[in-house]
Order: structure tokens, then C-alpha cells, then sequence
């Protein structure tokens, strides 16, 4: 999926590809049982974008976010779980997968200046827009 300002009909190739990829079950994941991505929620304001990962019950510790050649990427990579040997386990509904999601960063975006927070299970970023430079009006004097 991409971030960045364009019409809101128009899908980008990136988020097509995504969409694609994100939909095939079991293509990337041995014992594959469901959708193996954290969902997202993107937002913009007049002074940013507002993305919204759900990451329940995951230590923020254990969540990467990288910024590289105009790249976004949230992951992270689950730990082998220490078993009980007298435990036994009657149903297990839930668990934490390993994801990696990538986002391209518009260049209206100031990469420098992204700020994360780990609220009640949810990863909230927020990449702020540049600063807009103004063109103002110059008269050429013709000589």
C-alpha cells in the first residue's frame, strides 16, 4: 500500500499489487490459518497522515519500524514460545504471527520527523507533510 496524495478513485499499482499478494492464503506461510498481516488504518490531516497498525497483546519492544530509500516498514518476528512440559494446552484460539508490512513514503512526507506510539494495541505513526515551499510572484525587469 502506498501513502501519498492522489485522487481517491485512482488506486495505485502499489496498492493493487498489495492487494493481490495480501489475498492468495498460504502462498507465503507453512500452517497458514488466516490473513498473516497486522491491518492498517490511514488517515490525513492538513498537517499529515495518520497510520494506525493493530498489533494486540505484541510488546512494543518487540515491533520494528524502519524508514529506508523512501520505504516504510512495520514488522515483527515472533519467538520461539516456552512450553510448559506439565501443561497441556485443551484449545488454543489465538495466537501472534510474524508480519512485515512496507509502505512507500511520499515525497510530501518528512521522513525525518515520523513519530511513533504504542497505545492499547494499536502502533500509531504519524508522518507529517513538508513544509510547503510558497512560489511567490517575481517580476522580471526587462533591460
Amino acid at each position: 500500500m502506498t501513502v501519498r496524495l492522489h485522487h481517491p478513485a485512482r488506486k495505485s499499482f502499489d496498492t493493487v499489487v498489495d492487494d493481490f499478494f495480501n489475498s492468495i492464503p498460504g502462498l507465503w506461510n507453512d500452517g497458514y490459518s488466516g490473513i498473516n498481516l497486522a491491518p492498517v488504518n490511514i488517515s490525513e490531516s492538513a498537517s499529515g497522515f495518520n497510520l494506525d497498525v493493530s498489533v494486540p497483546g505484541i510488546n512494543k519492544e518487540d515491533i520494528k519500524v524502519n524508514i529506508e530509500k523512501g520505504l516504510l516498514t512495520i514488522s515483527y518476528e515472533k519467538k520461539e514460545e516456552q512450553k510448559a512440559e506439565d501443561v497441556k494446552n485443551i484449545r488454543r484460539e489465538f495466537s501472534h504471527r510474524s508480519f512485515k508490512r512496507s509502505f512507500t513514503i511520499a515525497d510530501q512526507i518528512d521522513a525525518e520527523a515520523i513519530q511513533a506510539k504504542y497505545e492499547n494495541g494499536i502502533l500509531k505513526l504519524f508522518l507529517p507533510k513538508k513544509e510547503q515551499v510558497k512560489d511567490t510572484p517575481k517580476q522580471v525587469v526587462v533591460q
